[in-house]
């Protein structure tokens, strides 16, 4: 018996097997493939939008490093939502719930059918943090690769991205821009298959996962149409079979220390506040402690120096060219902010990884340790008597640090684009979007929509808006998201009037009402939870047993 076949020969091996083999040959498997280690190669593939549209072509690639290192690749499905194609439509709540299916489905197909070891393609946003939710379960070795960035587009000619057509949108609402501008921008933003490319969700949790030592360092970095892209993925395949004779397991990666170098990264490049939802919920797989505050004592020692949108000029494809991963890795060593032990799925640890990086001669997308963007990082955790189990704030991109004003409280996405449309919110108001949490929304819907619009119409450094909601990786300007509990569950958000004086100190790291404890107690006794959006269905059974935005949104 090969004696890496550490699940599979369960599932292959023997006489009283036959019946299983004789299924498998049916679809070209022969002896000799069953007699190798089976490795599931788990591809988030979808014909809808750019970001996961290429990983077809790279699986192949995958299986074929995977044979040529001894294994049998058996390749599956799971499913994914582009979230820039659902922004702002009801679909959007499908989302975050999809990161659970995700990690659910993987593990179901890997445990079936009895894997040895395991490659997960990922693009789309949720896709990332639902693939290495299922390592985490599964335990068996395994690695996560990251299709890519898509290219910029040019417009005017300058570099565009998707979040410029989403601001443009509110642009075209003010008049600021004419219709035959905002289809040029359309059809221009997205020249190809790709995640979206600044350091939003998708670019920040591929940094993440080579933060946390799940995938090689550099890999996530080559972009998506990258000539050099298939050979990653073959290496890949070759990769996994030697973590399955090694032995090494991803809770072995998986500990506090690459958890505190994850969020290092975040903080460093300007990264997207959904990480902080998902490595919480990472975290909770995997066994390991992490909780809020932990992100904002890593983020007050850790400098921005990443240049990077939706706050900075550059985008993914200018990080792979400056130096890549690797080269963020190399300055947070260099600082003393990185635990350069942390095992990775190279076999070396990621201070190795770190001091091997290349820098390219006068980039200026990664700048030097004495001269940051900020001294601090770009995630901040409030807390107060609106978010008494917290929200996150992201600060890289802007300086709009203290705000005091009034509330202007929709209870619906829609009805906030609405009035940004429309022209009736004010500089100096505060938007409060609410019901659009975990469990009410359901599904926590990502803002975009709400939030470029609001800097197209030019009030991107005069207003703030809070929610129990999420942001799209693209947002920027003076916003807490995730704010718990949420309406639905009776927080406080619940209880804000119209009118109501709401102050942002992010010095203080405070958010709160202008309103006494006993006033808002006695608001929510009247108040009562709107009824069920969904009673039947995925979503239904989400919203039941979804848990607070503070720890992750996971469902147990």
């Amino acid at each position: 018996m090969n004696e890496t076949k550490l699940n599979s020969a369960a599932l292959t091996q023997g006489p009283s097997r036959a019946g299983a083999r004789a299924m498998l040959k049916a679809v070209g498997f022969t002896d000799q493939d069953l007699k190798r280690p089976l490795i599931g190669v788990a591809n988030t593939w979808i014909e809808i939008g750019p970001c996961n549209y290429h990983l077809r072509e790279l699986a192949a690639s995958v299986k074929q490093g995977i044979r040529s290192a001894g294994g049998t690749p058996m390749e599956f499905n799971t499913v994914s939502i582009s979230d820039g194609i659902t922004m702002g439509t009801e679909g959007m709540k499908m989302s975050l719930v999809s990161r659970e299916v995700i990690a659910d489905s993987i593990e179901l197909v890997a445990r079936g059918n009895q894997f040895d070891g395991i490659v997960a393609l990922v693009g789309c946003d949720k896709t990332i943090p639902g693939a290495i939710m299922a390592l985490a379960r599964l335990n068996i070795p395994g690695l996560v690769l990251y299709g890519g960035s898509i290219a910029p587009g040019s417009y005017h000619g300058h570099d565009v991205t998707i979040q410029d057509v989403y601001e443009a949108v509110g642009a075209h609402a003010q008049k600021r821009i004419s219709d035959a501008d905002l289809l040029a921008m359309e059809n221009s933003a997205c020249p190809g298959a790709g995640a979206c490319g600044g350091q939003f969700t998708a670019n920040t949790m591929a940094m993440v996962c080579e933060f946390l030592g799940l995938s090689p360092m550099g890999s996530a970095s080559v972009p998506a149409l990258d000539a050099r892209k298939p050979g990653v993925a073959e290496a890949a395949g070759v990769k996994v079979m030697e973590l399955l004779k090694s032995g090494l397991r991803p809770r072995q990666i998986l500990t506090r220390e690459a958890f505190e170098n994850a969020i290092a990264s975040v903080a460093a490049t300007g990264g997207s506040t959904n990480s902080v939802l998902h490595l919480l919920a990472i975290a909770y797989e995997a066994g390991v402690g992490l909780s809020l505050d932990d992100f904002d004592r890593i983020s007050e020692r850790v400098p921005l120096l990443a240049d990077l949108k939706p706050g900075g000029r550059f985008v993914a494809t200018d990080l792979y060219r400056a130096g890549g991963t690797g080269l963020v890795a190399k300055r947070l060593y260099e600082a003393g902010l990185l635990h350069g032990s942390a095992l990775t799925v190279s076999g070396k640890n990621i201070g190795d990884e770190a001091k091997a990086a290349n820098e390219t001669a006068a980039q200026e997308v990664v700048l030097p340790l004495d001269r940051p963007l900020k001294s601090t990082g770009g995630l901040v955790i409030l807390k107060g008597n609106l978010a008494p189990e917290g929200c996150v704030v992201k600060i890289a991109g802007h300086e709009h640090l203290q705000h005091r004003g009034p509330a202007r409280v929709f209870d619906s996405e829609e009805a906030a684009f609405a009035a940004v449309q429309q022209g009736q919110i004010r500089t100096g108001d505060v938007l409060v979007i609410r019901y659009e949490g975990p469990r009410g929304g359901p599904g926590m819907r990502e803002m975009l929509g709400v939030t470029a619009a609001l800097v197209g119409a030019g009030l991107g450094d005069s207003v703030a808006l809070l929610t129990d909601g999420r942001f799209s990786g693209a947002t920027r300007g003076l916003m807490a998201g995730h704010v718990a509990p949420e309406a639905a569950s009776g927080g406080p958000i619940a209880a804000v009037h119209d009118g109501d004086v709401i102050v942002f100190d992010v010095g203080r790291r405070e958010l709160r009402v202008e309103l006494s404890d006993e006033e808002i107690q006695k608001r929510l006794a009247s108040w009562k939870p709107p009824e069920a959006r969904y009673r039947t269905g995925v979503m239904a059974k989400y919203a039941r047993h979804v848990s607070s935005a503070a720890v992750g949104a996971v469902t147990n």
